[in-house]
């Protein structure tokens, strides 16, 4: 009997639980652009942590290589003390990095600026001589180029009256709001670096806390299974982006002598630019090879042909021979869902989601699969997962090889 009411008060709890979140999902979607703006408010607050929280995680493990050798080097058991000197050592090596990329990126700049401000007026000069002679055999079009320009300075005009001049405020502030917005993101850097001193400093009472939560109210198969997930996830983000790092350098620099043997103008910073979008897989070289073949254009259009064909050759390279080198087969996803990823997180959150999608989505893939394994051996469907593991025994290897 007491197990009878022990089921129905369960049941209640559960019906209750269930109607309870309905109701609450059904009035945040009647205040959706409350709860919208709400968002909004928690997403500013807490961007420092967010900042600081992905620097320290970047961090930990040259953290914890220094921790080692600092434990050979000083022979003390002074945990405390290794650990502050590690932290701060990290943080400066981080910084330091950051600086040098900077100032290996802005003289660059200045110089290629520089290099087609002087440029510029020379060419413009050769494509206004060659448009004005090839206009000249060609009087059709002339006269509808003629018939053209009215209706556009027509448009432009109407353009300035009704839409640019009235709104001129609107723009000046627009224009203060994207300022304000770089000055708030500097800010944000700038907390996230104090906050990540504090997450390396204590990340090892973090992590036990963030245990005992978990302990707490979940049973002992989930909460292994969590922390089974959590340590799969961190290794898959850990050697994701750190090979990818060491695949941008190996890349940035075989660009660079790349663009000193064919001679291209300012080869450092297209080297740096490739080097530093090669992080984004995929995509990543050809969206960093956009501004570096617009400025090649102007340079000499040969240039920016030859420039074209040499990113592509080095794609290649990097996709089936040095990229799987230092990666191997970090995440255990096939081309298919590599795109999918970087396409469906690039189209939610951007760069960032196209930085971040492929191992996102390579944890979320396991979970899926572990979830969808054991579900089945608990029906006693063994089987089926014996019949597809035969069936696709070459992409199973890929995938577990990750674990």
């Amino acid at each position: 009997m007491k197990d009878e009411n022990g089921k129905y008060v369960r049941l209640a709890l559960s019906i209750a639980g269930a109607l309870s979140v309905s109701i609450i999902l059904y009035f945040m979607i009647l205040r959706i652009s409350d709860v919208s703006d709400a968002v909004g408010v928690i997403d500013a607050i807490l961007k420092p942590f967010v900042y600081g929280a992905v620097i320290a995680y970047l961090l930990t493990p040259l953290c914890r290589r220094l921790e080692r050798l600092f434990k050979k080097a000083f022979k003390t058991r002074k945990e405390g003390f290794i650990q502050a000197i590690a932290v701060f050592c990290a943080l400066l090596i981080g910084i330091l990095i950051i600086i040098l990329i900077v100032l290996l990126i802005i003289p660059a700049l200045v110089k290629s600026v520089s290099g087609l401000i002087q440029v510029l007026p020379s060419q413009l000069d050769k494509a206004t001589a060659f448009m004005e002679d090839f206009l000249d055999r060609q009087p059709v079009i002339i006269q509808t180029l003629d018939s053209w320009t009215e209706e556009i300075a027509e448009h432009i005009e109407k353009w300035l009256n009704t839409s640019v001049l009235p709104n001129l405020q609107s723009i000046g502030l627009s224009l203060f709001d994207r300022v304000a917005g770089i000055v708030t993101v500097f800010k944000n850097l700038l907390l996230g670096l104090i906050i990540a001193l504090y997450l390396l400093l204590k990340r090892g009472q973090f992590a036990a806390q963030a245990k005992l939560c978990l302990r707490s109210i979940l049973p002992g198969r989930w909460y292994r299974i969590i922390l089974t997930e959590a340590a799969y996830a961190d290794r898959m983000f850990n050697g994701f982006f750190m090979g990818k790092l060491k695949d941008s350098v190996i890349i940035g620099f075989i660009c660079f002598i790349g663009c000193l043997v064919l001679g291209y103008g300012s080869p450092l910073l297209i080297a740096v630019i490739i080097g530093i979008t090669n992080i984004i897989p995929f995509f990543g070289p050809f969206i960093g090879a956009v501004p570096c073949a617009l400025l090649l254009v102007l340079e000499n259009p040969v240039h920016c042909l030859t420039f074209i064909i040499f990113v592509i050759i080095l794609q290649l390279l990097d996709g089936n021979v040095i990229g799987p080198k230092i990666l191997g087969d970090t995440t255990g996803l096939s081309s298919f869902w590599v795109l999918f990823s970087i396409l469906f997180f690039g189209g939610l959150w951007g760069v960032t989601g196209m930085m971040i999608g492929v191992p996102l989505f390579a944890v979320i893939y396991d979970v899926i699969r572990t979830l969808v394994f054991k579900s089945l051996r608990k029906k006693g469907e063994t089987a089926l997962i014996e019949d597809y593991e035969r069936t696709f025994k070459h992409d199973e290897k890929a995938e577990g090889s990750s674990r």
